[in-house]
């Protein structure tokens, strides 16, 4: 797994997931909402779940993404998107008790809408007829970015290493930055309140040597020679922030497949 500079996600991801499916009969459906700011890896994690997962990967026909421009595109129609979600997630969890869904850009949500789905996320046996206690749902979203750049900040000039980071801290930080924001899909979610969502996982903001890392990941995944000198300018083209001490990437990995071509 080429995640860089995210020893939280490695440690709550991979146990979360292979406790749930190692239980055969798992009281609820796995929820995990990842958050963090832009190229922090929180696609890469969905997508290389999905993988090891689903022998299709995303292309598998048991897995479902929704994009709220996509999907969900007109505020007018919120009532029919709710409709049309139920239903969705009904009948295919009636195919396949095994389906996982994922749901994008929960920050540009229309609030209120993911609410309908609450009932198949709970600890109840049977919904609609259908046993959905096997299903995974993951939600990934921008929002709680800020509060996690501060607590991340906030450690670096306690000359702590993200190593310390207190996922407790971080998690209530973030779901309550997420439940009383009025942009976010979360605002006065009810799968906030209950307490549905198993896991919440926060990407830290990653530090030049994690791009440089990312960098030497994407030239060997390219095929490239692994030059040094590359590897240092792909890094420092990137901007930094805060202004003065420039210290995390202001967007994460997410630019560095792009550059590399400018620097060869």
């Amino acid at each position: 797994m080429n995640l860089v500079g995210q020893p939280l996600v490695k440690q709550q991801v991979m146990k979360g997931v292979r406790e749930f499916l190692e239980n055969q009969n798992p009281m609820k459906p796995l929820v995990m909402s990842f958050h963090g700011w832009t190229g922090t890896g929180k696609t890469y994690v969905s997508s290389m779940l999905i993988r090891h997962l689903f022998r299709d990967g995303l292309r598998s026909p048991y897995v479902h993404q929704f994009s709220p421009i996509a999907h969900f595109p007109h505020h007018e129609q919120i009532e029919q998107y709710k409709e049309n979600l139920k239903h969705w997630i009904q009948g295919n969890l009636t195919k396949c008790g095994r389906s996982a869904f994922l749901f994008d850009e929960m920050d540009k949500m229309h609030p209120g809408l993911i609410d309908v789905i609450m009932p198949f996320l709970g600890p109840s046996w049977v919904v609609y007829g259908t046993n959905y206690r096997k299903a995974i749902f993951i939600f990934i979203s921008n929002a709680g970015g800020e509060q996690i750049k501060e607590m991340t900040l906030d450690l670096w000039h306690a000359h702590k290493d993200r190593e310390e980071i207190s996922l407790q801290d971080m998690e209530s930080a973030i779901s309550k930055a997420i439940f009383e924001n009025p942009q976010s899909g979360f605002w006065k979610s009810g799968i906030i309140n209950e307490h549905l969502i198993d896991f919440v996982v926060p990407f830290l903001p990653l530090k030049h040597h994690h791009v440089k890392q990312c960098v030497i990941n994407e030239l060997i995944q390219q095929g490239l020679e692994v030059r040094q000198d590359v590897v240092e300018e792909v890094a420092d083209s990137i901007p930094y922030f805060p202004e003065g001490e420039k210290i995390f990437s202001s967007t994460g990995c997410k630019t560095v497949a792009s550059r590399i071509s400018f620097f060869l």
